[in-house]
């Protein structure tokens, strides 16, 4: 990932980190500020029913989406962690320094104005984003050669837009607004989120979160 971010022309003012644990000393080992996490879970049946549900229940009552969050639709078959990433970065690019020639800094200026699928279709033919992803995925790993290789692991983004946390999820038709957040707050808002994955599934083993953390 720290490869990725480099080849995509980002500064490293910002790193990713491993989040350790759920417990506030395992959490307050991770340096702040924190302005995304990733979670990568397994897409069970337990998970797939939760979602159809939670789909229908906010399609009935509604929620409250910033239009400042930016959102894609995932479509490339194994690009989840390219789109967490993308998402995680889009949704802090004012905390971003990007080279001049940086290639995510042209996607994000180029889609801004697309609608979630329209940004999906633009990726599909967004040769230098997709060429980093595949090569950095294939450096020095001979057993797993991409984090997106597992097609049953996904993952998602956590983000602070506006003093909300969403949940930015490309298989999902809409961003799900998990409440109110703050700067201060966020990485242990985020994680309550996480816990909630992980409560769905309890005899599951395979979670891992990723704190987008100032370097």
């Amino acid at each position: 990932i720290f490869q990725f971010l480099k080849q995509l022309g980002i500064h490293p003012d910002w790193q990713f980190v491993d989040v350790y644990g759920m417990e506030p000393e395992l959490l307050s080992m991770v340096p702040r500020p924190v302005c995304a996490v990733l979670l990568l879970f397994p897409i069970t049946e337990k998970y797939e029913i939760f979602r159809t549900e939670e789909e229908e229940r906010i399609k009935a009552k509604g929620q409250d989406v910033k239009s400042s969050v930016y959102f894609m639709k995932q479509t490339i078959n194994n690009a989840c962690g390219t789109i967490g990433l993308i998402h995680a970065i889009a949704n802090n690019r004012d905390k971003m320094n990007f080279e001049t020639n940086s290639s995510l800094k042209k996607f994000l200026e180029d889609s801004l104005s697309m609608t979630p699928e329209e940004r999906a279709k633009y990726l599909e033919t967004y040769e230098a984003i997709r060429v980093t992803h595949e090569s950095s995925a294939h450096e020095g790993q001979t057993e797993a050669p991409s984090i997106d290789e597992k097609v049953d692991l996904h993952f998602i983004a956590l983000v602070n837009v506006g003093g909300h946390l969403y949940e930015l999820d490309g298989r999902k038709p809409f961003p799900i607004n998990h409440g109110e957040t703050s700067d201060d707050s966020f990485l242990e808002d985020a994680i309550e989120v996480c816990k909630k994955f992980m409560e769905r599934d309890p005899e599951e083993l395979r979670f891992n979160a990723i704190a987008l953390s100032a370097a």
